[in-house]
């Protein structure tokens, strides 16, 4: 079984300090909750910026210092989200793929996003598409149901997604698919055979279906944007305590952790 990569998903859109009092919200932070993540095992952060003001934010000019700063302390995969908050126009989502990283997220599909409509029409996606494509971009595919897959195939056969594809299941969100094994199971079950693959969940799912991607062969994302805590009634301390209990598990199982460089290849990026 090839290594894990493990994505470290660092702040969100969603998560507050009220909630999470060791939240990364500056760009210093957010550098430096990546450098610690990748010290635990991460090979690749994802990231949503925030203003000044602690406010979800897609501007091309924070995720450029991110950026930076996270590459002047480490060689993690810079991985920004594309996806931003639910209230985000698509054209300020696209800004930090102007950035040129080796890889971002695209959302497949519409779905309720709790109380909001996370909205990606197909027109939007294959926007996205064909612009990280022109940048040398690899899209990390974020499918919350199984229709979001049978999309991503049906881009493949027009041209408009390049396989080998890599997806990131996102289970647990109140509106979309749920986060029982069965629903990782039937996910996976559902991609062409030379895809790559990543679970995340929500909540008090997050654990069970990172451990059960480790052992199906799949990658990992964990992190505060999908869970705040570390367990039951007790706030995680920083995002890399999340990180280093996956790379623990993993070896525990007996399947090392990838290098930023060894997820490269596996990954296929540039």
């Amino acid at each position: 079984m090839e290594k894990l990569v493990i994505t470290a998903c660092l702040t969100g859109a969603e998560v507050t300090r009220d909630q999470q009092p060791n939240l990364p919200i500056t760009p210093d932070e957010i550098a430096q909750a990546a450098y610690e993540c990748y010290l635990a095992g991460a090979s690749m952060v994802h990231v949503h910026a925030r203003d000044k003001e602690g406010n979800p934010t897609q501007d091309f000019k924070y995720y450029k210092e991110i950026k930076e700063k996270i590459e002047a302390k480490c060689n993690i995969i810079f991985q920004p989200s594309t996806g931003g908050a639910t209230w985000h126009t698509p054209e300020q989502r696209m800004q930090p793929i102007e950035l040129k990283p080796e890889m971002a997220t695209l959302s497949m599909g519409t779905c309720n996003f709790g109380d909001d409509v996370f909205m990606n029409t197909e027109k939007n996606i294959k926007i996205f598409a064909k612009r990280m494509y022109e940048l040398g971009v690899k899209p990390e595919l974020e499918c919350f149901e199984k229709g979001m897959v049978d999309s991503a195939i049906r881009m493949v056969k027009q041209g408009i997604l390049k396989a080998p594809l890599h997806f990131d299941f996102v289970l647990g969100v109140p509106g979309a698919m749920g986060a029982e094994l069965r629903d990782l199971l039937y996910m996976v079950e559902s991609i062409p055979a030379d895809s790559t693959w990543t679970a995340a969940a929500v909540g008090r799912f997050q654990l069970p279906i990172n451990m059960a991607a480790i052992m199906l062969g799949g990658h990992v994302r964990t992190g505060f944007e999908d869970n705040i805590y570390y367990k039951k009634g007790e706030l995680a301390k920083s995002n890399a305590q999340l990180v280093e209990r996956i790379a623990y598990l993993s070896r525990e199982f007996g399947r090392e952790v990838a290098t930023p460089d060894e997820a490269r290849v596996i990954l296929g990026l540039k």
